[in-house]
Parts: structure tokens; sequence; C-alpha cells
């Protein structure tokens, strides 16, 4: 029997035991998308409206990206401790990259007239950032969304080395007690996650774009 077939044998053996996994995996992973996308947004509308703070800021967040995962979760557990929570906070912290980049590329490039226009009118800076800059650059932002789901769900496999839930475990368990058929559930389930979130939110992007124009 092959590798496969035998991964396949073991999710339907032990559902139960992958389902909770996946559970777990999912909360872990969206709870860290959803912080890194309102702080993330938040960053990057900040950054583009105050351009002096803009290059150390996104400096900061490449910096940040640039350290490894095992590296940052090892880095966390005295302040945070073992578990979900250190695993949810090293994720938004590799999250925050795409948002913010997206958002400030996606609120930069806003055609410079279109900004004049809508202040010529009489728009105040609030409502030209709310009613054209923030609609007009929503394909990017959400295209930076695209890539941080897919990054978080596949990164969160690696938190279960620090004790963290989610599919990651099976991964773990697999190699530490030599289960090659464990191993690939574990990490077939993960890329298949990952694959889902992609489409999914690629639909989404395209139909931004499509309305856009």
């Amino acid at each position: 029997m092959g590798i496969i077939s035998k991964a396949l044998q073991l999710m339907r053996s032990r559902q139960d035991f992958f389902l909770e996994l996946l559970g777990e995996h999912l909360w872990i992973s969206f709870t860290a998308i959803s912080i890194a996308m309102v702080l993330g947004l938040v960053i990057g509308i900040l950054v583009s409206e105050f351009r002096l703070i803009s290059k150390p800021s996104i400096g900061l967040i490449n910096l940040l990206y640039t350290i490894p995962s095992i590296s940052l979760l090892g880095f966390l557990i005295p302040f945070s401790g073992i578990g979900n929570t250190t695993a949810i906070i090293a994720l938004t912290i590799y999250a925050l990259l795409p948002m913010v980049r997206n958002t400030y590329t996606g609120m930069t490039t806003v055609s410079p007239v279109m900004v004049q226009a809508a202040t010529a009118m009489g728009s105040t800076r609030w409502q030209v950032l709310l009613r054209i800059r923030l609609p007009l650059a929503l394909p990017v932002i959400v295209a930076g969304i695209r890539n941080m789901t897919v990054m978080t769900l596949a990164l969160s496999g690696v938190a279960s080395f620090i004790g963290a839930g989610g599919l990651g475990v099976a991964v773990y368990r697999g190699i530490t007690t030599n289960n090659k058929a464990m191993t690939l559930a574990g990490s077939m389930l993960i890329a298949l996650l990952a694959v889902t979130a992609d489409f999914l939110i690629g639909i989404v992007e395209k139909s931004v774009k499509k309305h856009r124009t």
C-alpha cells in the first residue's frame, strides 16, 4: 500500500482526531489573521498618511519577517509561555507584513488627480480617505489578505513544536514516532486548507477588481 493510501486510510480511521485538530488549526489561524487584518489596515493607512514614518515602519516589519518562525516562537516563550497564545502572537507578527505593505501600496498608488478633485469639491481628508482612497485601494488590500491567509494557514503547522494545537500536532507526532502516514496526513490537510483559502479569497479578489472596473 502506498504512503498516500496509508495517510488517507489513517484520516478515515481517526476522523475525530483529525477533525479536532482541524478545528484548532482554523481557530488559531483565523484569530491571528483577524488581529493582523485590523492592525495591518490601521498601520498601513497611518504610514500612507504620514510618509515620514513609512520607511522605518515598513523596515521594522520587514526585519521581524526575516526572523525564522521557530526562533520567534522560542523568543516569545519566556513572555507568553507555550501553547496557543504564543502561536497566535507569532503568526500575527508574520501576517502583518503583507497586510501593511499591500495597504500602504494600495493607498499610495491612488491617482492624485482623483484625490485633488475630491478635495476641490469640498471633501475633508477623512472623507477622501473613506470614500476615495480606501475603496480604490481595496483590490490591492484584498490581495494582501489573500497572501496573509495562505501563509498563516501554512505556518500554523509549526506552532505544534511549542505546544500549540492544530494540524501541526499530527505532523509533529508523525516525525517523533517515525509514522510517515501521520506526517503526510497532517501535511496534506494543511496544504488543502491553504489551497482552499487561496481559491475562495481569489474569487473575492476577482469580484472586487471587476466591481472596481
